[in-house]
């Protein structure tokens, strides 16, 4: 697994040519459009809802996230890597978008702000070793009925070990490494929250968790 420094230095590489080698996973048969459609479908956002995205790379959550929130809605994205969020800001300059706000920040040391009231991570909280503990916070913060929604990698059960491994090398350049199969923040949501529904896509190497605070005294 990289240190929290390497996936910082290794997207700061990555940065320019993230958008485009993201594009060629459906020529792989990765329906990735449909993931993350089905990631914002599962936040039970409304017009002037609230969404923090963490991980929130170049921005490529924010355009289904805004036809969910509106104008009226608040779009909170944090990221790790400068050059990923300058992706971001420059996505919302060319769409005109004014209720963007991007921090640069370890997502481990950010502090989830009042008035969020869903949560989206799509293929980024399995690279921070806090992931357990980031998960921990959501729940706390978010309102009754606020949703954590993950979408990521996974070891897929039942795959030939040397497809397993040519997957991992293949998502090297995204800072996946083998060993990353041992993070589980699925049951970290099961953990914390109420686990509300669990998918899994591209047979078993993608999922969706969602989660709901418990209810409280």
């Amino acid at each position: 697994m990289f240190t929290v420094d390497e996936v910082r230095e290794i997207y700061a590489r990555t940065a320019r040519r993230y958008d485009r080698a993201v594009r060629l996973f459906p020529l792989l048969g990765a329906r990735m459009d449909r993931y993350r459609r089905a990631a914002v479908d599962a936040l039970g956002l409304r017009h002037g809802s609230t969404v923090l995205d963490l991980g929130c790379g170049t921005g490529l959550n924010f355009p289904l996230l805004q036809e969910r929130v509106g104008p009226a809605g608040r779009i909170i994205g944090v990221d790790l890597t400068e050059e990923m969020l300058e992706g971001a800001r420059k996505r919302t300059e060319r769409l005109g978008w004014s209720n963007v706000e991007l921090v640069r920040s370890d997502v481990a040391e950010y502090d989830v702000p009042e008035g969020v009231d869903a949560v989206l991570s799509t293929f980024a909280l399995t690279l921070s070793p806090a992931f357990d503990q980031v998960i921990a916070d959501v729940a706390r913060a978010l309102p009754q009925r606020g949703r954590l929604v993950i979408l990521d990698l996974k070891r897929p059960d039942g795959w030939p070990a040397p497809l397993v491994r040519f997957a991992a090398w293949l998502n090297r350049p995204f800072a996946v490494t083998l060993d990353l199969g041992e993070r589980r923040p699925w049951e970290s949501v099961a953990t914390h929250l109420a686990l509300v529904d669990f998918r899994e896509y591209y047979a078993g190497a993608i999922y969706l968790s969602v989660g709901e605070p418990r209810p409280r005294p």
